[in-house]
């Protein structure tokens, strides 16, 4: 098995045991890089901010909402990871292009998933500080470029939409909190009294059909 490492000087620089450690290592990367770089960040920043506007604490688990996160950015990205299987898998696999092509064409629809995502004004304030050239077309700018870019907008784009799911539970803590002060009720913590209403208003809207769906309808 032969293992390339595109961008490390060859020769007798690195020996095969460096090599493979260096290989290891950049293999560990490969989970904090598609997380980067898919729907993934968006997701999980919803279901949080839902979770914790319910006030349900743990409930749903860290583990459950990681989960549905990733079967979630499957889905969203499946489109993508078929063009790359397309123009870069299967053409290096069968010895038609090279493995330097075979990158290049396989991080094509990821950059441009990530720049149809990604705001104009994220896009501009990083290429103004790599101090590149102007770019004339979206495909010109750098990976690394594109990659901070699209992770500020998705958490821009995360945060709105939090923002809104958070907006009627807010409402709910209000009147409960309101009501109890108009009882006299000093000593009993809003909080636990709204919660059942919360859970409530979740199940009769359906809201995790509801998020799904606004999340699915966000990425196209």
């Amino acid at each position: 098995m032969t293992i390339e490492l595109p961008g490390l000087p060859t020769g007798q620089l690195f020996s095969n045991s460096v090599q493979m450690l260096l290989a290891v290592g950049a293999i560990s990367l490969v989970p904090f890089f598609l997380m980067s770089v898919t729907s993934f960040l968006r997701i999980i920043i919803v279901f949080s901010i839902t979770r914790t506007a319910i006030g349900t604490q743990q409930i749903p688990p860290n583990i459950v909402l990681i989960g549905l996160a990733m079967f979630l950015t499957v889905f969203i990205m499946s489109p993508v990871w078929k063009e790359v299987t397309e123009k870069a898998v299967t053409p290096y696999q069968e010895g038609r292009i090279t493995q330097t092509k075979a990158i290049e064409n396989g991080f094509a629809p990821i950059q441009n998933f990530m720049i149809r995502q990604t705001r104009e004004k994220d896009l501009a304030l990083f290429v103004r500080f790599s101090k590149i050239p102007a770019p004339k077309s979206f495909e010109d700018i750098p990976f690394y470029v594109v990659i901070p870019s699209f992770m500020l907008s998705e958490l821009r784009t995360g945060f709105q939409i939090g923002f809104v799911l958070f907006v009627p539970f807010l409402i709910i803590d209000i009147v409960v909190a309101n009501i109890l002060l108009s009882l006299g009720m000093f000593m009993l913590s809003p909080v636990i009294v709204s919660l059942p209403f919360k859970v409530l208003l979740f199940i009769l809207a359906d809201g995790w059909n509801l998020i799904t769906t606004g999340l699915l309808q966000s990425f196209r």
